[in-house]
Protein backbone atom coordinates (compact mmCIF):
# COMPACT_ATOMS: atom_id res chain seq x y z
CA UNK A 1 0.00 0.00 0.00
CA UNK A 2 1.11 3.69 -1.39
CA UNK A 3 1.16 6.22 1.64
CA UNK A 4 -1.28 8.75 0.82
CA UNK A 5 0.03 12.72 1.36
CA UNK A 6 -2.85 15.05 1.83
CA UNK A 7 -2.62 18.88 1.71
CA UNK A 8 -5.82 19.83 3.81
CA UNK A 9 -7.41 22.80 6.32
CA UNK A 10 -9.34 24.40 3.37
CA UNK A 11 -11.63 24.08 4.86
CA UNK A 12 -11.30 20.95 7.92
CA UNK A 13 -14.51 19.64 7.10
CA UNK A 14 -13.32 19.12 3.79
CA UNK A 15 -10.21 17.69 5.24
CA UNK A 16 -12.44 15.19 7.32
CA UNK A 17 -14.74 14.14 4.95
CA UNK A 18 -11.28 13.28 2.93
CA UNK A 19 -9.63 11.59 6.05
CA UNK A 20 -13.02 9.71 6.75
CA UNK A 21 -13.74 8.63 3.35
CA UNK A 22 -9.77 7.30 2.73
CA UNK A 23 -10.51 5.24 5.81
CA UNK A 24 -14.01 3.78 4.61
CA UNK A 25 -12.66 3.00 1.35
CA UNK A 26 -9.63 0.79 2.21
CA UNK A 27 -11.91 -0.57 5.34
CA UNK A 28 -14.50 -1.49 2.22
CA UNK A 29 -12.21 -3.17 -0.31
CA UNK A 30 -9.57 -5.18 1.76
CA UNK A 31 -11.80 -5.59 5.13
CA UNK A 32 -10.56 -6.62 8.62
CA UNK A 33 -8.79 -4.01 10.46
CA UNK A 34 -7.03 -2.48 7.44
CA UNK A 35 -6.75 1.27 6.91
CA UNK A 36 -4.71 3.37 4.49
CA UNK A 37 -1.63 4.94 5.35
CA UNK A 38 -1.62 8.72 5.19
CA UNK A 39 0.31 11.91 6.26
CA UNK A 40 -1.68 15.06 6.53
CA UNK A 41 -0.65 18.44 6.98
CA UNK A 42 -2.82 21.38 7.50
CA UNK A 43 -2.79 24.94 6.83
CA UNK A 44 -4.74 27.33 8.27
CA UNK A 45 -7.99 28.30 6.66
CA UNK A 46 -8.35 32.02 7.99
CA UNK A 47 -4.93 33.21 7.03
CA UNK A 48 -5.46 31.31 3.55
CA UNK A 49 -8.68 33.28 3.02
CA UNK A 50 -7.11 36.82 3.94
CA UNK A 51 -4.39 35.96 1.81
CA UNK A 52 -7.11 35.11 -1.59
CA UNK A 53 -9.48 38.32 -0.42
CA UNK A 54 -6.12 40.27 -1.39
CA UNK A 55 -5.02 38.13 -4.25
CA UNK A 56 -1.89 37.18 -2.91
CA UNK A 57 -2.01 33.92 -4.69
CA UNK A 58 2.09 33.65 -4.57
CA UNK A 59 1.95 33.72 -0.87
CA UNK A 60 -0.48 30.47 -0.68
CA UNK A 61 1.36 28.70 -3.39
CA UNK A 62 4.53 28.90 -1.34
CA UNK A 63 2.33 28.04 2.08
CA UNK A 64 0.33 24.87 -0.25
CA UNK A 65 3.96 24.40 -1.52
CA UNK A 66 5.73 24.12 1.75
CA UNK A 67 2.71 22.10 3.42
CA UNK A 68 3.29 19.75 0.32
CA UNK A 69 7.04 19.47 0.58
CA UNK A 70 6.45 18.73 4.61
CA UNK A 71 4.24 16.06 3.31
CA UNK A 72 6.82 14.52 0.67
CA UNK A 73 9.67 14.72 3.90
CA UNK A 74 7.12 12.43 6.04
CA UNK A 75 7.11 9.66 3.12
CA UNK A 76 4.18 10.11 1.10
CA UNK A 77 4.51 8.33 -2.44
CA UNK A 78 2.30 10.79 -3.76
CA UNK A 79 0.03 13.87 -2.97
CA UNK A 80 -3.86 15.28 -3.09
CA UNK A 81 -4.78 18.68 -2.17
CA UNK A 82 -8.01 18.48 -0.26
CA UNK A 83 -9.25 21.53 -2.03
CA UNK A 84 -10.73 22.68 -5.59
CA UNK A 85 -10.23 26.07 -5.35
CA UNK A 86 -6.58 26.46 -4.33
CA UNK A 87 -5.98 23.99 -6.97
CA UNK A 88 -5.34 27.04 -8.67
CA UNK A 89 -1.91 27.42 -6.95
CA UNK A 90 -1.76 23.67 -7.79
CA UNK A 91 1.61 24.47 -10.73
CA UNK A 92 3.48 25.62 -7.69
CA UNK A 93 2.72 22.61 -5.57
CA UNK A 94 3.52 20.11 -8.29
CA UNK A 95 6.89 22.25 -9.21
CA UNK A 96 7.61 21.61 -5.31
CA UNK A 97 7.66 18.22 -4.69
CA UNK A 98 9.22 15.22 -6.53
CA UNK A 99 6.17 13.27 -5.70
CA UNK A 100 3.25 13.32 -7.97
CA UNK A 101 -0.01 15.30 -7.15
CA UNK A 102 -2.95 13.68 -8.44
CA UNK A 103 -4.38 16.56 -9.73
CA UNK A 104 -8.68 16.86 -9.23
CA UNK A 105 -9.10 18.18 -12.48
CA UNK A 106 -8.06 15.42 -13.99
CA UNK A 107 -9.89 12.68 -12.20
CA UNK A 108 -13.11 14.62 -12.68
CA UNK A 109 -12.35 14.41 -16.35
CA UNK A 110 -11.74 10.79 -16.65
CA UNK A 111 -15.11 10.23 -14.57
CA UNK A 112 -16.97 12.39 -17.14
CA UNK A 113 -15.59 11.44 -20.40
CA UNK A 114 -16.33 7.49 -18.82
CA UNK A 115 -19.82 8.15 -18.36
CA UNK A 116 -20.22 9.44 -21.86
CA UNK A 117 -20.70 13.08 -21.28
CA UNK A 118 -19.25 16.18 -23.15
CA UNK A 119 -20.75 19.15 -21.46
CA UNK A 120 -21.19 19.99 -17.59
CA UNK A 121 -21.81 22.32 -15.35
CA UNK A 122 -19.07 23.50 -12.46
CA UNK A 123 -20.67 25.14 -9.12
CA UNK A 124 -18.46 25.74 -6.48
CA UNK A 125 -16.65 28.99 -5.25
CA UNK A 126 -16.67 32.53 -6.82
CA UNK A 127 -13.32 31.72 -7.60
CA UNK A 128 -13.79 28.58 -9.21
CA UNK A 129 -16.52 29.64 -10.91
CA UNK A 130 -15.18 32.69 -12.42
CA UNK A 131 -12.09 31.83 -13.18
CA UNK A 132 -10.39 29.04 -15.68
CA UNK A 133 -8.01 27.41 -13.88
CA UNK A 134 -9.94 24.46 -12.97
CA UNK A 135 -12.31 24.94 -16.34
CA UNK A 136 -9.49 24.62 -18.41
CA UNK A 137 -8.14 21.10 -17.24
CA UNK A 138 -11.53 20.07 -17.89
CA UNK A 139 -11.61 21.34 -21.57
CA UNK A 140 -8.22 20.91 -22.17
CA UNK A 141 -9.61 16.81 -22.09
CA UNK A 142 -12.00 17.59 -24.47
CA UNK A 143 -14.87 18.71 -22.43
CA UNK A 144 -17.43 21.96 -22.28
CA UNK A 145 -18.02 23.67 -19.25
CA UNK A 146 -20.65 25.79 -17.59
CA UNK A 147 -21.19 27.53 -14.81
CA UNK A 148 -24.10 29.59 -13.13
CA UNK A 149 -25.00 32.97 -14.13
CA UNK A 150 -22.79 35.36 -12.09
CA UNK A 151 -25.76 36.84 -10.26
CA UNK A 152 -25.26 33.29 -8.43
CA UNK A 153 -21.41 33.58 -7.90
CA UNK A 154 -21.69 35.94 -4.49
CA UNK A 155 -24.39 33.75 -3.06
CA UNK A 156 -22.82 30.31 -3.31
CA UNK A 157 -20.04 31.41 -2.30
CA UNK A 158 -21.33 32.79 0.88
CA UNK A 159 -23.31 29.51 1.41
CA UNK A 160 -19.73 27.71 1.15
CA UNK A 161 -18.12 29.83 3.45
CA UNK A 162 -20.40 31.22 5.49
CA UNK A 163 -22.28 28.02 6.07
CA UNK A 164 -20.86 24.71 5.09
CA UNK A 165 -17.35 25.13 6.13
CA UNK A 166 -18.82 25.42 9.62
CA UNK A 167 -20.79 22.17 8.93
CA UNK A 168 -24.16 24.28 8.90
CA UNK A 169 -26.99 22.75 6.25
CA UNK A 170 -29.73 25.13 6.21
CA UNK A 171 -32.45 23.92 4.07
CA UNK A 172 -33.31 27.08 2.13
CA UNK A 173 -29.64 27.15 0.82
CA UNK A 174 -30.22 23.54 -0.39
CA UNK A 175 -33.09 24.47 -2.62
CA UNK A 176 -31.33 27.49 -3.74
CA UNK A 177 -28.89 25.49 -4.90
CA UNK A 178 -30.82 23.02 -6.68
CA UNK A 179 -32.90 25.42 -8.41
CA UNK A 180 -28.97 26.80 -9.69
CA UNK A 181 -28.34 22.99 -10.41
CA UNK A 182 -31.41 22.90 -12.63
CA UNK A 183 -30.63 26.27 -14.65
CA UNK A 184 -27.45 24.75 -15.47
CA UNK A 185 -29.35 21.39 -16.36
CA UNK A 186 -31.60 23.87 -18.92
CA UNK A 187 -28.47 25.19 -19.84
CA UNK A 188 -27.56 22.46 -21.57
CA UNK A 189 -25.16 20.46 -19.20
CA UNK A 190 -25.33 16.77 -19.47
CA UNK A 191 -23.96 16.25 -15.43
CA UNK A 192 -23.12 18.59 -12.69
CA UNK A 193 -19.91 18.79 -10.56
CA UNK A 194 -20.11 19.65 -7.06
CA UNK A 195 -17.07 21.59 -7.30
CA UNK A 196 -16.44 21.87 -3.71
CA UNK A 197 -15.46 19.36 -1.07
CA UNK A 198 -18.12 21.01 1.38
CA UNK A 199 -21.01 20.96 -1.30
CA UNK A 200 -21.18 17.40 -0.86
CA UNK A 201 -22.51 18.08 2.46
CA UNK A 202 -25.32 20.06 0.84
CA UNK A 203 -26.41 18.59 -2.01
CA UNK A 204 -27.52 14.62 -2.85
CA UNK A 205 -28.18 12.47 -5.95
CA UNK A 206 -31.53 12.01 -4.66
CA UNK A 207 -32.02 15.75 -4.46
CA UNK A 208 -31.33 16.35 -8.25
CA UNK A 209 -32.28 14.13 -11.48
CA UNK A 210 -29.73 15.59 -13.80
CA UNK A 211 -26.23 13.02 -12.42
CA UNK A 212 -23.70 14.88 -10.27
CA UNK A 213 -20.03 14.24 -9.96
CA UNK A 214 -19.12 14.47 -6.39
CA UNK A 215 -15.57 15.74 -6.76
CA UNK A 216 -14.20 15.08 -3.71
CA UNK A 217 -15.80 11.78 -3.58
CA UNK A 218 -13.85 10.74 -7.05
CA UNK A 219 -10.53 12.13 -5.82
CA UNK A 220 -10.65 9.40 -3.36
CA UNK A 221 -11.56 6.66 -5.11
CA UNK A 222 -8.73 7.37 -7.14
CA UNK A 223 -6.04 8.04 -4.94
CA UNK A 224 -7.28 4.44 -3.47
CA UNK A 225 -7.10 3.10 -6.77
CA UNK A 226 -3.63 4.28 -7.06
CA UNK A 227 -2.77 3.14 -3.71
CA UNK A 228 -3.55 -0.23 -3.82
CA UNK A 229 -2.54 -0.80 -7.26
Amino acid sequence: MQTIGLVGGMSWESSAVYYRDLNLGVQERLGGLSSPRIVLSTVDFAELTDLEETERWDQIGQLLASAAQGVERAGADFLLLCTTTFHKVADEVEEAVQIPVLRLGDVVSEAVTAAGMTKVGLIGTKVAMSETFFTDRLEAAGLEVVVPDEKHHDFVNAAIYEELVHGVVVPRTRSKVIEIINELWDAGAEGVLLGCTELELLIKQSDVEIPLFPCTTLHVQAALDRALA
